[in-house]
C-alpha cells in the first residue's frame, strides 16, 4: 500500500524550504490553481442594515483626560474649590481631597455654543461637527481593566478587540491593506493585548505601526524582500497555498494555518499599496504642517490617508504608556492638548472637506476621566493633580452619522459622576456598531462553547446621538 504523504511531511523533508520553487514546478503550482479556492476572509461583507459608517478612527487619549478641564465645563467647581465636596468623595484608585477647580477657561464655540477648554482651540472651531457625550462611566478606576473594557469589551485580557470585531464582521474594502490599523509611536501600557484578535482568527488582529519612524520602509520593517523577486514570492505563496489544500483533504480545516497563510498574502500584496500610503511625505507642505511634525500628527494624517483607501479601522494613540495621566499636576494637560488639537481639527476638516466624514465615524476620548478633587495621596509630588475617574467622563463622536453640535447626558454639578443618560462602554461599543451597519447582539463568534460578542451580555444603542 503506497501512503499519500501528508503536508507536513513534505514539509519536514524540504528542511528549511529550499528548493520551493522547485517544488512548486513539480505540482504544477499555478496562481490561478493555487488562489482559486483562497477564501477571502478579509473581503467586504454586507452588514445586518443600512449603516451610516463605513469606517472608524478611534483618537486614544490613553491615560485618562480630565473631563473637567476639556470638555465638561463646571462652574460650581469654581466656585467651591479648596472646599469639601457636600456629596462626598466617591471612591477612587487613591487618596483625594478637596474640590479643585479648573486652572483653564471655558468658551462656547461653533453656532452650536458648545463650551469646550481654552486649551482646545481648533478643536473648538470644528465643534458643530462633533457630539460630546458628557456621561461616560466605566467600571473600574484603574488603568488596565480600564483599557480592555475601552477596546476590547471586557474588563480582563482573552477579547477580541473592537477593530477585530469589526473587521470579522464587515471585512476591509481595500485587499492589499490590513483591515485595522494601530498607530503608536511605542506601547500604552497593556501593549499588543488592546489590538489582538485572540480567539477570533488571527487575520482580524490589529496591524501595529510604530508611527515615531518617518519614513516607510522604517515604519514597516521588511516591506520588501531584497532578495526574491515579486514573481518568486508569488510563486512560493501559490506552492504554500497548494499544500494546505492538500492538508485540507487529509486533516480537516486548520483555522490558525488558514489565518497565517492569509497574513502572509497580506504581507505580499502590501508591497504594492503600503509604501505609498505611509508617505506623508506625499502630501503637500501646508497639509503636513497642519498637523504637525509629531507622532500624533503623524499619526492623524496617516489615519486619514488610510480611511481613504477603504481601510476599516485605524486607531491612533497618543503616546507610549499613559502620558494623559496627570496625577501629580492637571497643568499638563495644557501641553498635552497642544499636541493634539490642530491633528484632530485637521483630520475632521479634511475628511469633512473629501465627503469621508458622512461615512467615517471618529471617537476621541481615553479610558476613563478624572476627579473633581485634587489627590493627596504619598505618590504625588505637586497636589495640583487628578486621580483616576470611572464614574463619569467624556468621549467625543464625530461623521459616521452622529448627530453634530450636540451634547449629550450630564455629570452632576462638580463633574464626579454621570447622572443623566449615563452611558456605559457596552453601550457605546453598541452604538458604534449599529452606526457600521450592525446589530451588537448578533455579532457574535462560537468560542469554548458559547457565543461570545464585543457588547458581552450588556448595551443599549445610544439612539438620541444618530441623525
Amino acid at each position: 500500500m503506497i501512503l499519500q504523504p501528508s503536508r507536513r511531511h513534505i514539509l519536514r523533508t524540504m528542511g528549511t524550504g529550499f528548493g520551493m520553487a522547485g517544488l512548486a514546478g513539480v505540482l504544477h503550482a499555478s496562481p490561478t490553481d493555487a488562489t482559486k479556492a483562497l477564501p477571502a476572509p478579509m473581503a467586504p461583507k454586507a452588514p445586518h442594515f443600512a449603516p451610516t459608517a463605513k469606517h472608524v478612527i478611534f483618537l486614544f487619549l490613553n491615560g485618562g483626560p480630565s473631563q473637567v478641564d476639556t470638555f465638561d465645563p463646571k462652574p460650581m467647581l469654581q466656585k467651591y474649590s479648596g472646599q469639601p465636596i457636600p456629596s462626598g468623595n466617591l471612591k477612587t484608585e487613591r487618596k483625594t481631597g478637596n474640590l479643585l477647580g479648573s486652572p483653564f477657561a471655558f468658551r462656547r464655540c461653533g453656532k452650536s455654543g458648545i463650551e469646550i477648554s481654552e486649551i482646545f482651540p481648533k478643536l473648538g472651531d470644528a465643534i458643530d461637527d462633533v457630539c460630546v457625550i458628557r456621561s461616560m462611566y466605566t467600571d473600574i478606576p484603574n488603568h488596565e481593566p480600564s483599557l480592555f473594557l475601552m477596546n476590547c469589551g471586557h474588563r480582563v485580557p482573552g477579547r477580541p478587540s473592537m477593530g477585530s470585531w469589526l473587521t470579522y464582521g464587515l471585512g476591509s474594502e481595500n485587499q492589499n491593506l490590513p483591515g485595522f490599523v494601530v498607530l503608536c509611536p511605542g506601547y500604552p501600557i497593556v501593549g499588543t493585548q488592546l489590538w489582538s484578535s485572540t480567539f477570533l482568527p488571527a487575520i482580524y488582529q490589529g496591524t501595529y505601526i510604530p508611527n515615531s519612524e518617518k519614513t516607510p520602509d522604517k515604519l514597516i520593517n521588511y516591506i520588501r524582500n531584497p532578495s526574491t523577486p515579486l514573481p518568486e514570492q508569488r510563486r512560493a505563496l501559490d506552492l504554500l497555498r497548494r499544500l494546505n489544500l492538500i492538508e485540507e483533504k487529509h486533516e480537516g480545516e486548520d483555522g490558525q494555518l488558514e489565518s497565517s497563510i492569509q497574513a502572509a498574502e497580506i504581507a505580499y500584496r502590501m508591497q504594492s499599496e503600503a509604501p505609498e500610503v505611509f508617505d506623508i511625505g506625499k502630501e503637500p507642505e501646508a497639509i503636513r504642517a497642519r498637523y504637525g511634525d509629531h507622532d500624533f500628527g503623524r499619526g492623524c494624517l496617516m489615519a486619514r490617508r488610510l480611511v481613504e483607501r477603504g481601510v476599516r479601522m485605524v486607531q491612533v494613540y497618543y503616546g507610549n504608556g499613559q502620558p494623559w495621566d496627570n496625577h501629580d499636576d492637571i497643568l499638563i494637560h495644557r501641553t498635552l492638548a497642544h499636541d493634539v488639537d490642530g491633528p484632530i481639527a485637521a483630520l475632521l476638516g479634511d475628511l469633512k472637506a473629501s465627503g469621508l466624514l458622512k461615512e467615517t465615524l471618529v471617537i476621541i476620548g481615553g479610558e476613563f476621566g478624572r476627579t473633581p478633587v485634587v489627590e493627596i495621596s504619598g505618590l504625588v509630588k505637586v497636589q495640583n493633580g487628578r486621580d483616576h475617574n470611572s464614574h463619569g467622563f467624556s468621549t467625543l463622536l464625530a461623521g459616521g452619522g452622529v448627530k453634530g453640535g450636540i451634547t449629550y447626558g450630564n455629570t452632576d454639578e462638580f463633574g464626579f459622576k454621570a447622572v443623566e443618560n449615563p452611558v456605559h462602554i457596552h453601550d457605546l461599543h453598541a452604538t458604534v456598531l449599529h452606526a457600521l451597519g450592525m446589530d451588537h447582539t448578533k455579532l457574535t463568534y462560537r468560542y469554548s462553547g458559547r457565543d461570545f460578542r464585543l457588547t458581552d451580555v450588556a448595551g443599549n444603542v445610544v439612539r438620541e446621538i444618530l441623525a
